[in-house]
């Protein structure tokens, strides 16, 4: 079931901010990179902007080839091989892999390096880069979103720890239907206070 989630500006912050929201790869190190998965801008003081956060995610991968694959329906607990096939190189479901909380995105090439995407709503939530053959990019998710107020952050890229490291608002997403996502806070001058997400307005499913 999909989320409908409704961003509030309700701050008093000056400064044209963008919104960043994301979720992070849990199933890796502290040093990995992090995607802007959704950029909320210009959502002025007293706006809102509605979007919906998919429960349903997919995966695709390209190789070095400059070979982009389509996207296929990923499932938890399941390993996806891009793998060289009678027409060229393809990505495939290979079953089962060893742990129902990750997908697996397996390079079977004889040789080149793959990168793999997952993805939401048609945009890059996390991707794994330069995946060598023999190597598996692994995936892994809490339902959870990450939130906050950057500056010049593109959606779908990849943003830097500096960035990431000011962004420390995660928001539990689990059994809820419905909620406004309001932003409180900032402001100019000596009276500013930090800007604060909170989830009001929770429906649960």
């Amino acid at each position: 079931m999909d989320i409908a989630l409704n961003f509030i500006n309700l701050s008093n912050e000056q400064d044209d901010a963008q919104i960043v929201i994301f979720q992070k790869n849990v199933a890796t190190g502290f040093d990995e990179i992090a995607v802007a998965w959704q950029v909320i801008k210009n959502c002025g003081i007293g706006e809102n902007h509605p979007f919906t956060f998919p429960m349903e995610m997919s995966v695709k991968a390209s190789d070095s080839d400059g070979n982009y694959s389509p996207e296929l329906l990923a499932e938890n607990g399941q390993i996806y091989d891009y793998a060289r096939g009678g027409s060229g190189n393809g990505l495939t479901s290979a079953g089962a892999g060893p742990s129902m909380n990750e997908v697996h995105v397996r390079n079977a090439l004889g040789q080149g390096a793959i990168n793999a995407n997952i993805m939401k709503a048609g945009k890059v939530l996390a991707m794994k880069t330069s995946v060598a053959p023999g190597q598996k990019a692994v995936f892994q998710f809490k339902p959870t979103i990450w939130i906050g107020a950057v500056s010049q952050i593109v959606q779908g890229a990849v943003m830097n720890s500096a960035v990431i490291s000011d962004v420390n608002t995660e928001l539990s997403l689990l059994g809820v239907k419905s909620a406004d996502i309001v932003m409180r806070g900032g402001g100019p001058g000596a009276s500013s206070t930090p800007l604060t997400f909170t989830l009001t307005n929770v429906q649960m499913a």
